[in-house]
Formats: C-alpha cells, sequence, structure tokens
C-alpha cells in the first residue's frame, strides 16, 4: 500500500527549510556543532521573559482541577477575555470573547480558518514571496492558490493584486512583519489595502477577508509599530502566536481573532470552534492557556534580535552582498549572487553555513538566513560567507 499521490507529489517540493535544518544535523555530527553556522530553521533562541517562569511556575503549583484536561473548544473564558481586552486597545473596536478562538498556535489557527471560509475552488491569494507552507494549507481545503507579487523592496503592491483577484477570491493572506523578508508593513500600506478590498467587494458583491498571519507581530525593530488590521479593515480575521512572542514554539499556543463587524460574525466564531474540534486540534493546550493569560503585553528581549540582525547586515554588506533591511521578525532576505539560488546555496554548503534556497518561498534568486541564533554563529559564519563570494569572482574572471 502506498501513501496518497497527493503528499507523495507535495513531499517533493516539500519545505526545503527543514531539508537544510536535516543537513545541518549531519554536518554538526561530522564536524561539531561549533564549526557548523545553521541559519535555517525560525527557531527562537532569545530566552523566554522572566515573567514567563514565574507564571509557569505558579500555574503548575496551583491546586486545579482538571488541570490536564479537555477545556472548551474556543479555550478558556478568562484567557480569551484578556486577548480581547489588549485587541480592544489596540484596534479600537468592542471585541470581546466571543470574537477570539484559541488555537495550536497561527498555523493551526490558519488551517481552522481556512477550513471554516472555503468551499471547492474559492481562490485564496498569497503575497510572494510567502510562508512556505501557505500553499499546503489552501490547498487541504480544495482551495485554489493565487499567487501577486510584491515590490522590490517587498512592500504591498496593489496593482499585483488587482491582477491576481476575481470574482473566486474568498480570501487575502498578509504576514507583518513578514517571513522571510522582515518587511513590515505600513500604515498606509494597510489602509490602501483596505481601500482596495471595500472597492472589490461592492465590485463583486461579496465578502472578501482579509487574513492576517500575526505570528511575528510583538518582533519589530527601530520603533516601528504594527497598524491594526482589525482596525482598518471590517472582514478581517488575525490569527496570532506567542511561538516567537514569548519563544514558545514547541508548545504550540495561539488565537484567532474576528472582526466583530463580519457580518454573521456569530456563525463564523462558531464555525471555527467546530473545526478546531473537527479537525483533531480539539483545543488548543491547556497549560499555555493558563500561562499566557497573563502575559498579554509580556514578549522576548526584541533588543536582542535587533541587535543580531544589525550585526548580520553589517557583516554581508561589507562582504558585497545585497538586501533590504528587514524591519522585523528574525529573517534576511539575501539576493543571490547568481540566479541560482539553489546551486549558490550548495556554494555555501561547503563552507558549513546552512540557509534556505528563495525558491522555496516563491522567490528563487534569493536566499533566505535566520539569524535567531548565538552571536557568535553570526561572526564565525562570515569568513565563509566571504570565501564564497571570492569563489564566484575567481569562476568569472
Amino acid at each position: 500500500m502506498s501513501i496518497s499521490k497527493k503528499i507523495k507529489a507535495s513531499i517533493t517540493h516539500s519545505s526545503l527549510i527543514r531539508k537544510m535544518f536535516d543537513e545541518g544535523m549531519v554536518l554538526k555530527k561530522k564536524f561539531g556543532a561549533h564549526k557548523v553556522y545553521d541559519f535555517s530553521l525560525g527557531n527562537p533562541n532569545v530566552d523566554h521573559p522572566r515573567e514567563f517562569k514565574k507564571e509557569l511556575i505558579k500555574v503548575a503549583d496551583q491546586e486545579i482541577m482538571l488541570k490536564h484536561g479537555y477545556t472548551p473548544n474556543a479555550g478558556y473564558l478568562e484567557t480569551r477575555q484578556a486577548v480581547a481586552q489588549k485587541l480592544c486597545k489596540t484596534s479600537g473596536l468592542k471585541i470581546t470573547a466571543d470574537h477570539v478562538v484559541m488555537s495550536c498556535g497561527a498555523g493551526g489557527a490558519l488551517n481552522v480558518i481556512l477550513k471554516a471560509l472555503l468551499d471547492p475552488g474559492d481562490e485564496v491569494i498569497i503575497l510572494k514571496p510567502f510562508f512556505v507552507e501557505y500553499p499546503f494549507y489552501i490547498e487541504n481545503y480544495q482551495g485554489v492558490v493565487k499567487y501577486a507579487d510584491t515590490r522590490p523592496n517587498f512592500s504591498l503592491d496593489i496593482e499585483a493584486l488587482d491582477k491576481a483577484i476575481t470574482r473566486k477570491t474568498k480570501a487575502i493572506i498578509i504576514n507583518s512583519p513578514n517571513n522571510p523578508t522582515g518587511r513590515v508593513y505600513s500604515q498606509k500600506s494597510i489602509t490602501d489595502l483596505a481601500r482596495f478590498l471595500k472597492a472589490k467587494e461592492k465590485v463583486f458583491g461579496k465578502t472578501i477577508y482579509l487574513l492576517s498571519d500575526e505570528a511575528y507581530a510583538e518582533i519589530v525593530f527601530d520603533g516601528l509599530t504594527m497598524p491594526s488590521v482589525l482596525k482598518a479593515y471590517p472582514d478581517s480575521i488575525v490569527a496570532y502566536s506567542y511561538s516567537k512572542t514569548l519563544s514558545l514554539p514547541g508548545e504550540r499556543i495561539g488565537y484567532i481573532a474576528v472582526n466583530p463587524r463580519i457580518f454573521e460574525s456569530d456563525d463564523l466564531v462558531n464555525a471555527l470552534i467546530l473545526c478546531t474540534r473537527i479537525m483533531g486540534f480539539v483545543n488548543a493546550p491547556a497549560l499555555m492557556q493558563r500561562i499566557v493569560a497573563n502575559l498579554q503585553h509580556v514578549s522576548v528581549d526584541v533588543d536582542l534580535y535587533q541587535q543580531k540582525r544589525d550585526l548580520l547586515c553589517r557583516g554581508l554588506a561589507a562582504a558585497g552582498y545585497k538586501f533590504v533591511k528587514p524591519q522585523g521578525a528574525f529573517y534576511l532576505f539575501v539576493k543571490s549572487p547568481i540566479s541560482d539560488d539553489l546551486k549558490f546555496v550548495q556554494m555555501l554548503l561547503k563552507h558549513n553555513i546552512l540557509v534556505v534556497p528563495g525558491s522555496g518561498f516563491g522567490a528563487p534568486g534569493y536566499f533566505r538566513i535566520a539569524f535567531c541564533v548565538e552571536d557568535k554563529t553570526i561572526i564565525n559564519s562570515m569568513d565563509g560567507f566571504v570565501a564564497t563570494i571570492k569563489e564566484l569572482k575567481s569562476q568569472s574572471s
């Protein structure tokens, strides 16, 4: 008996991120971890906030009946209330616990949202470059993936969206701060996008949902602020994760926030709750729900990530690499010195440097560096980055 043909094909084109991570494990065994410079996986290395540790110990020590039992499918009321209070402040909307569904991270949230929204053949637009798993999420529910380019600096391109949108469009997914580019969409960009979608809703006579993947919402640099998608556009839904905010990727905890201005928003929330159950998530992790309830305004030390960004950017710029400086998240999307990004990534691999080809993000000719690593990894990798550039120059001379 063989696996499904669709999954077999998907494996062939699946995440290059994990492939490079696996390569790194082999190299570390061969050369030693300190001689391998692994920038493949966005696994946050900045420590949890002290508040998280205190809350974890407090909740673990409390005598709570069914502490590890099932929760309501939507999540604990007190946790949803805490999330709603935060969202009220950031959006200016009257958001209540009834508009919040706790989720298994942002990935789980997006799958639940798409399951609740999509009929077979509905189109979902994603922006290039995109998080590698978006197409899989959409195809899970027989949706059709449509692509729209961003501008050369990776900001939103309304003209490109206009070319991609059709009467079959059910939703658009945006991700800010962006993985893999680190781009933070400005208030003007979000306002322009909202105006564009409202106009298209009138033309098509249907709702077009804006799905905002905010897995990196708290990791923003240089004093920038994240504009509220909920405030800007009535038919918006947020998928949020604490994975990066609190350095908890393995705990799989996040939430879905439904804009209260969505027509029949109660039906949508009920659909999200049902999909949480029937997709097998059942509920978000019980212990983590209790912990994050009191940590809504707590995050990791973002300055540490900004310092890593600056250290990496200085070194690569001096070596001659070209890139747009990221405004958030912990990724640098670098222009490959040769058009074949897969070949260039293999050249870096000879120097024990692991990065991910841009092709996996729908952007050939680039590669992604996840700089959520120790500073010494960035510093010690520079000789390899420099040597690879010199090798290219010698080959062309």
